[in-house]
Protein backbone atom coordinates (compact mmCIF):
# COMPACT_ATOMS: atom_id res chain seq x y z
CA UNK A 1 0.00 0.00 0.00
CA UNK A 2 1.49 3.17 -1.13
CA UNK A 3 -0.94 6.38 0.46
CA UNK A 4 -0.05 10.12 1.43
CA UNK A 5 -2.50 10.21 4.83
CA UNK A 6 -0.91 14.21 5.02
CA UNK A 7 1.03 17.17 3.92
CA UNK A 8 1.92 20.25 5.21
CA UNK A 9 3.92 23.02 3.43
CA UNK A 10 7.59 23.02 4.73
CA UNK A 11 8.63 26.13 2.96
CA UNK A 12 7.71 28.47 -0.09
CA UNK A 13 9.64 25.39 -2.03
CA UNK A 14 9.12 22.27 0.08
CA UNK A 15 6.38 19.69 2.24
CA UNK A 16 6.46 17.48 4.35
CA UNK A 17 4.55 13.73 3.50
CA UNK A 18 3.28 11.65 5.96
CA UNK A 19 2.42 8.29 4.25
CA UNK A 20 2.06 4.72 4.58
CA UNK A 21 4.07 2.72 1.75
CA UNK A 22 5.20 -1.09 1.54
CA UNK A 23 9.21 -1.58 1.37
CA UNK A 24 10.97 -5.33 0.37
CA UNK A 25 7.59 -6.60 2.43
CA UNK A 26 7.84 -4.09 5.34
CA UNK A 27 4.89 -1.71 5.84
CA UNK A 28 6.06 1.68 7.06
CA UNK A 29 5.15 4.86 8.18
CA UNK A 30 6.92 7.07 5.96
CA UNK A 31 7.58 11.25 6.78
CA UNK A 32 9.59 12.82 4.25
CA UNK A 33 10.75 16.56 2.49
CA UNK A 34 9.18 16.54 -1.24
CA UNK A 35 10.56 19.53 -3.13
CA UNK A 36 9.15 20.96 -6.30
CA UNK A 37 11.76 20.38 -9.33
CA UNK A 38 13.33 23.62 -10.64
CA UNK A 39 11.04 25.03 -13.54
CA UNK A 40 7.93 23.35 -13.04
CA UNK A 41 5.81 22.64 -10.36
CA UNK A 42 6.39 18.68 -10.12
CA UNK A 43 6.95 17.42 -5.96
CA UNK A 44 9.40 14.50 -6.01
CA UNK A 45 10.70 13.09 -2.43
CA UNK A 46 14.32 13.99 -0.81
CA UNK A 47 16.40 11.46 0.54
CA UNK A 48 15.75 13.90 3.77
CA UNK A 49 12.96 11.87 6.31
CA UNK A 50 12.84 8.72 7.93
CA UNK A 51 10.50 5.59 7.37
CA UNK A 52 9.39 3.47 10.58
CA UNK A 53 8.07 -0.26 10.61
CA UNK A 54 4.53 0.60 11.53
CA UNK A 55 4.45 -1.94 14.60
CA UNK A 56 6.16 1.37 16.06
CA UNK A 57 3.22 3.71 15.53
CA UNK A 58 2.60 3.71 19.62
CA UNK A 59 6.33 4.26 19.74
CA UNK A 60 6.44 6.99 17.40
CA UNK A 61 2.80 8.90 19.06
CA UNK A 62 4.59 9.01 23.05
CA UNK A 63 7.84 10.66 21.22
CA UNK A 64 5.92 13.39 19.80
CA UNK A 65 3.25 13.60 22.54
CA UNK A 66 6.38 14.31 24.90
CA UNK A 67 8.21 16.41 22.52
CA UNK A 68 4.87 18.73 22.20
CA UNK A 69 4.74 18.72 26.49
CA UNK A 70 8.72 19.76 26.06
CA UNK A 71 7.74 22.76 23.81
CA UNK A 72 4.86 23.53 25.55
CA UNK A 73 7.02 23.81 28.93
CA UNK A 74 9.57 25.99 27.42
CA UNK A 75 7.01 28.41 25.70
CA UNK A 76 7.87 27.01 22.57
CA UNK A 77 4.09 25.92 21.51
Amino acid sequence: MDKTVATFKKNKFQEIRVGIREFKGNDLIDIRTWTMTQGTEEMVPTAKGVSINVHLIDDLKKALSRAEEVLRENGLA
